[in-house]
């Protein structure tokens, strides 16, 4: 089962939090009355939620014998038997005592999720035996002190119930319960229904009403431009739509949207590159996609914020960013295996009439199966915009040599489409002010096969320390833990003047080249120059050489170094195997005059599925006023 709420969470996909430095922005003035007016003219006179109603048997039958629910209501049996696990506050007081996330988030995840499969089981079914659990459920989250995670409740203001703020838990909590209240219906006891509408008047709406018309309380997210802006205002209006009642009251919560998710656009680069990485993209622009899709229905198709500039080249970052057929790097806070999600991927490609067949084929209407993100399942499974249309004439498989986002400074480099198995690459210029930043300017990853024999090693588990002052104390975040040099001693600097510099793109059939200036990225006064040249070659089963070309005003100490999980071992004084069997690569290291050393460090930090990098440092000898060291990377012998 796809589980959206483990993005909010540090275990396998990770929670989403403001990136350190974010600055806030001024809210604006509330919305304009007369634009209200207009959106209350489009929509229906009673509210609407996502999906249908359990009465609507000819929809819910069809899901029901649909092979990817085969067998789903019988392991939704299982809950019955089990108690739901207790939230007591001293697990919620736990973060703000060690700086633990996941002890609370487990459980209060875990809850969540109970409660969501029993609702779709009852929906499936619609026999009621899923219903006294489900009150249950319903009663135990809505009683809880706060829907604000720990994480997001430093001061625990709102624990102690001194200010009421939406953060991604509550706004989707806010969805799911809007959501089960328009499927359930009476299923649900008057007791249930009223208290789904109290809690989220209490804790959604009038906090989100003044949020927008007085600044009060005052939440950086509205004008936020990560996927804390887009994630939020999807669960709001979601929940607005689906259970106001007053027609202009609904309009506002719409034309809110309408108005402040551009912040969350204006947060990707001209060419759609999301800096927060991949795993944030299928977060941040999936639930873009839900606020979009859900106002386009509750609008009759007359509000489509797809139109807005941008979003075609945001909905394709994804598949560009693709180096291999399922290979992504892992840059900024990512997990080192995210894929993109398959219905984001199906939702664009029918949208956009790309024809990307293969993803239409999973992530399709109910091709995705179940999910416990009941908002996401009614708007996406169910019958929508982008499902309606047809399929396009002819399937778009070709992929082009290389992808450049120029406007971020990512290659990604392919090989050619007459050597599917050869060498692939992603390059990265960009700056150390990025969203969920690591400081990581000129960082490479090279693919082979399945497997990525050097990579960028990706988000660590978030703890207190991730979203602090202390988030460059980590040797994943910083610059030690990335393939890049360290320059008399010291890493990389965070901030927006630490920038790669372009200065040179050549791009043929047969080869690729990018030169890079990262002088800016070292707070050494010694640095005259620091030239990080990349050539991708096509010849054969391809090739990357990294070049450093590296000036100083006095003698100084200079390294760079190669990033892997892979199996390694050195053959003689210039070359390294790094990977097994098929997907290995040989390493031959030049430094010219200078001699150098191979010092292999375990990074020893906490990373998902407790993985532990290799850091194997190329270190000058001794100090020098002048350097050049090559890399260069190509497939094994055993991997031809």
């Amino acid at each position: 089962m796809r589980k959206r709420l483990a993005i909010l969470g540090g275990v396998g996909v990770l929670l989403s939090i403001m990136p350190v430095g974010a600055a806030e922005r001024r809210t604006g003035p509330g919305v304009a009355e007369s634009r209200v007016a207009e959106i209350a003219a489009m929509l229906a006179p009673e509210p609407r939620g996502a999906g249908a109603t359990i009465a609507n048997r000819k929809v819910w039958d069809e899901v029901a014998r649909s092979p990817q629910f085969k067998g789903f209501v019988r392991r939704a049996e299982r809950l019955l038997d089990q108690p739901l696990p207790e939230l007591p506050d001293d697990l919620y007081l736990d973060y703000s005592r060690t700086g633990n996330r996941d002890r609370y988030q487990r459980v209060s995840f875990d809850r969540h999720r109970r409660f969501t499969e029993m609702v779709l089981a009852e929906c499936l079914e619609n026999r009621g035996r899923f219903l006294p659990a489900i009150e249950k459920a319903a009663a135990a989250i809505l009683a809880e002190r706060t829907w604000v995670l720990p994480a997001h409740d430093g001061s625990l203001a709102n624990f102690h119930g001194k200010v009421v703020e939406i953060d991604l838990r509550a706004a989707a909590a806010a969805s799911e319960f809007a959501t089960v209240a328009y499927w359930l219906g009476d299923k649900l006891s008057e007791k249930t229904r009223k208290l789904i509408r109290s809690e989220l008047e209490r804790r959604i709406f009038v906090p989100f009403e003044g949020m927008v018309q007085k600044g009060k309380p005052r939440m950086w997210w509205l004008t936020g431009t990560n996927n804390w802006n887009a994630v939020c205002l999807a669960g709001v209006t979601g929940a607005a739509t689906s259970t106001i009642e007053d027609r202009q009251r609904r309009a506002f919560f719409i034309a809110a949207a309408e108005k402040y998710i551009q912040y969350f656009l204006d947060g990707f680069t001209p060419d759609g590159y999301c800096s927060e990485g991949l795993g944030y993209w299928n977060y941040g622009f999936g639930h873009f996609m839900l606020l979009a899709e859900n106002i386009l229905q509750a609008t009759g198709g007359k509000l489509d914020l797809w139109k807005r500039p941008k979003t075609e080249a945001i909905a394709q970052f994804a598949r560009r960013l693709e180096i291999l057929p399922g290979v992504y790097p892992a840059f900024a806070d990512c997990p080192i295996r995210a894929r993109p999600d398959e219905r984001i991927m199906a939702y664009v490609s029918r949208r956009f009439g790309w024809g990307w067949t293969e993803w239409e084929q999973r992530g399709l209407g109910l091709a995705a199966g179940p999910s416990s993100d009941l908002f996401e399942f009614g708007l996406m499974a169910l019958p929508n915009s982008a499902s309606e249309r047809p399929a396009a004439s002819s399937s778009d498989s070709k992929r082009p040599v290389r992808d450049w986002f120029s406007d971020a400074g990512i290659l990604i480099c392919r090989p050619a489409p007459s050597n599917p198995r050869g060498l692939g690459a992603a390059l990265k210029g960009g700056h150390n002010a990025e969203q969920h930043n690591h400081n990581d300017v000129g960082s490479f990853v090279v693919a082979l096969g399945k497997a990525t024999p050097l990579l960028d090693p990706g988000a660590e588990v978030y703890t207190r320390r991730t979203f602090s002052g202390r988030r460059y104390d980590s040797n994943v975040l910083n610059s030690f833990g990335h393939p890049v040099p360290r320059v008399a001693g010291k890493l990389q600097r965070p901030g927006q003047q630490a920038a790669a510099k372009v200065l040179k793109t050549e791009f043929t059939e047969d080869k690729d080249t990018l030169v890079l200036d990262i002088r800016s990225c070292y707070d050494v006064p010694e640095l005259a120059r620091l030239v990080r040249t990349f050539v991708f070659s096509r010849e054969g089963r391809g090739s990357l050489t990294i070049s450093d070309d590296v000036e100083f005003t006095s003698p100084q100490q200079f390294e760079t170094a190669l990033i892997t999980l892979a199996p390694w071992k050195q053959l003689g004084d210039d070359t390294l195997v790094i990977g097994e069997g098929a997907e290995s690569v040989e390493v031959k290291i030049a430094t010219g005059p200078s001699p150098f050393s191979l010092q292999a460090t375990e990074i020893q930090e906490d990373l998902p599925g407790k993985v532990v990098p290799k850091r194997l440092g190329i270190v000058l000898t001794g100090p020098v006023r002048q350097a050049k060291v090559q890399v260069t990377v190509r497939p094994t012998e055993t991997a031809r």
